[in-house]
Formats: C-alpha cells, structure tokens, sequence
C-alpha cells in the first residue's frame, strides 16, 4: 500500500510540473502552486494537505508568502527547510525586479525611487532602513540596508550615514524605510530625522534626494512634503556638477532647494 501511495504522488507531482512547463501557473488554483513549491521542500509524501492548511491558517497564496519563517513553522508538518524556501520567495522577487532594472540604474525623480525603493522590501515582516548611495549622475552605487527594526521601529544614526555614503564615495543618497503594518505616510519622528540626516551630509557635501515612506505598494515622499509640492509635481533628483548646493528640481519650473530648507534654521 505504501508503494502504492508512493506512485500516486509521485504522479501527480509530475504532473503539476508538466502542466506548469506546458502552461505556466494559468489555470492553477492557490493550492496548486503551494503544492509545486512544497514538492522542492518535501519529497516522496503527499504536500496537499499542508498546501491546505497553509491557506486555511494564512488566507491567501500572497499572505502565506509575507510570512515569516517562525511563522510558518507555527503550521502542522513544516518545518524550517520547507518554512524558509517559501520566505525566500518575496525577497527573491525583489532580486529579480532589481536585476531587471540593470546593475546601477538611474534614479532620477520620485517614480524611479519608488519602483527601485519598493524592491528592497519584498519579504520584509519588520521595518527597515536603506540608504542608496547615488552617483553623480543619479545611478545607484550601492543599496546599504542601515538597521532592521521591529514591525513598527527602526533607529537611524546619523554618524553611521555619512560614513556609509563616504564609505562608497556617494555624491547624492535616497534613505528609504517601510511601514510593515499601517499606512505610507510620514510621521513627525520620520521629518526630524530627514532633517538631522540631511544636515549632517551636507557637512561633507553630500546630497540628501529624498526620504520614501513605503507600505502596501504605496510611497510617500518627504521632499514632496517638506517643499509643499503638489501630487502633479515631479521633482528632478538630479543635481547639476556646478551646484554648490543639493537641489531638487521641479521639472521644467525653477530650483526647488530641499538641502536649503534641511540647513535653514527657520524650518526647524
């Protein structure tokens, strides 16, 4: 009997793969698609149950995905291995978007910073914050992951900022953290902290682009904030090599300074 139940998986795991090759996931049920993954995690036993189970305790394929690892293994019959192959799912989403978009690209208004930003944060569970250093030109040097938090905070350190934008010789840099649960949208704390970052890298010449709030697939801009800019303004992020100071630039309109306002201290 057990050979025989052996078989019967074994077939209809070949199956599933069959279908996926011939078709892609059209056609699959939630379960379905858990199920082909589960097959690479457990092998030789039957993943339908679990596949089940999983949706019953998270309710949906994308919920199951954003868990996390301790999560998972709260679910009867998974276990590590098979608990972070399906957390490795999101964050290497975002690896692929971000493969796709080229080794450094350009960031050059808020629309870039949002598609690249949003990137960094498939499969976060807790809040996190980036510092992407830029270049001259406004393409990306590197992406620093600053700290990872708690699901509601994370701690900046403006001295661990400069030395990170020094560090990798970055001429312009995009800090970037999320709101795992809430909504995108800065707080107080979060424009106190733009403003003392911002300060302290123009002390060495470096310009601060911009602060995104990320949460649900959303962003929010602090520039656009802290300048009162409309929704239908887009600023320019890139600033010109004779420009003393670090500007944003309303596209086609006149220098829109956020450096000037962060060391103004009338904006305080």
């Amino acid at each position: 009997m057990a050979a025989k139940e052996k078989s019967i998986h074994a077939g209809h795991r070949r199956r599933l793969r069959e279908r996926f090759r011939a078709q892609g996931l059209a056609g699959f049920a939630e379960h379905e698609m858990l199920e082909l993954l589960l097959t690479y995690a457990i092998a030789q036993h039957d993943v339908n149950p679990m596949a089940h189970a999983l949706l019953e305790q998270f309710g949906s394929l994308g919920a199951v995905l954003e868990a996390d690892v301790e999560e998972l293994m709260r679910v009867e019959g998974v276990g590590e291995r098979t608990a972070t192959l399906i957390a490795l799912i999101p964050e290497l989403f975002g690896c692929y978007q971000r493969s796709l978009m080229g080794e450094r690209p350009s960031i050059f208004n808020f629309e870039d910073a949002a598609a690249y930003c949003a990137s960094l944060f498939y499969g976060a569970h807790e809040e996190r914050i980036y510092l992407i250093c830029l270049d001259q030109s406004g393409r990306v040097i590197h992406p620093a992951l600053l700290r990872r938090g708690t699901l509601d905070r994370v701690s900046i350190y403006p001295r661990e900022v400069v030395q990170l934008a020094l560090r990798h010789h970055a001429y312009g840099v995009l800090l970037a953290h999320n709101h795992p649960s809430g909504i995108a949208q800065a707080s107080p704390a979060d424009e106190r902290v733009t403003r003392t970052i911002g300060k302290a890298l123009a002390l060495v010449g470096v310009n601060l682009v911009d602060h995104l709030v990320l949460c649900g697939g959303e962003a929010y801009s602090l520039a656009r904030s802290m300048l009162h800019m409309g929704p239908e303004e887009n600023v320019d992020y890139r600033v010109p090599a004779d420009t003393a100071a670090s500007g944003l630039r309303a596209e086609g309109g006149g220098s829109i300074s956020l450096m000037e306002l962060l060391t103004d201290d009338k904006g305080e």
